[in-house]
């Protein structure tokens, strides 16, 4: 990744992270002075990727979704595409789930970008018991130490409220809200012109369904990290500057009394 400042405002090349290991990141940033390894969870509608986003700008830690590997690869020619890759895609061309061993072998295959001296943002990896354990193996054959795992949280029904009121574009893909981030002209985007439409994933009973099977999936993880001391809860209510106030606030007091 690189950065104009170690510490503030920074662009994450993550070359490696998304084609494999024989990419290499440009103009890699100096170590910042205290690198984040840190795992986040959070259910669809909390905002987790903006937090995200915000961590990586802020701290020089590199945003890595296993969810942007999936998606690189499909763009890349099979020649291009790993082993691991090319299991994964094979997979998801089939309709099926891939399986633990195989994600846990793309991140395998990137065990610089989870080593980089800029730390990093875990993102969709782990989603059960069964690959926190198999990310705790791979951690620490590398020497690698979590600082935490932070968890957004939101009620049901504000998540419900948040995502049944999304409207997407079904030309240009553009996402809006019908109350937070409404077109300027009803069901119709600003940028295209095209018909705005709600997925059928975000209507209110699929989300319950989503939300279900999250929390069910979930449970276990904090039952996990807990005990370990490494889970920390953020209450995602707010602005996302607000937000990301709070994430800092706990990590820093993890620091001092660690």
């Amino acid at each position: 990744m690189c950065a104009e400042d170690a510490n503030v405002h920074v662009t994450s090349d993550r070359a490696a992270w998304l084609v494999g290991p024989s990419n290499k990141c440009s103009n890699p940033a100096p170590q910042p002075v205290r690198p984040y390894r840190l795992v986040l969870l959070g259910a669809p509608g909390v905002g987790k990727g903006t937090q995200a986003e915000l961590l990586s700008q802020q701290t020089a830690a590199c945003h890595l979704s296993t969810g942007d590997i999936f998606r690189a690869a499909k763009s890349l020619d099979a020649c291009r595409c790993t082993p691991a890759m090319t299991a994964a895609m094979d997979y998801m061309h089939r309709g099926d789930l891939v399986p633990d061993e195989t994600v846990l072998a793309i991140l395998r295959e990137r065990g610089k970008c989870l080593r980089c001296s800029g730390g990093f943002l875990l993102d969709g990896f782990p989603r059960t018991l069964a690959q926190a354990q198999a990310l705790d193996g791979l951690l620490a054959t590398m020497n690698v130490k979590l600082d935490a795992v932070i968890d957004y949280r939101l009620p049901m029904d504000e998540i419900i409220s948040r995502l049944s009121g999304r409207r997407t574009c079904v030309k240009c893909r553009a996402v809006y809200h019908v109350e937070t981030r409404p077109p300027q002209v009803e069901n119709t985007c600003d940028t295209c012109g095209g018909e705005l439409v709600q997925r059928e994933d975000d209507r209110p009973e699929s989300v319950r369904v989503r939300m279900s099977a999250y929390l069910h999936s979930t449970a276990p993880l904090i039952e996990f990290y807990q005990p370990r001391g490494l889970l920390i809860t953020v209450d995602a209510h707010g602005s996302p500057w607000e937000i990301f106030g709070r994430t800092m606030r706990e990590l820093r007091v993890r620091e001092i009394c660690g």
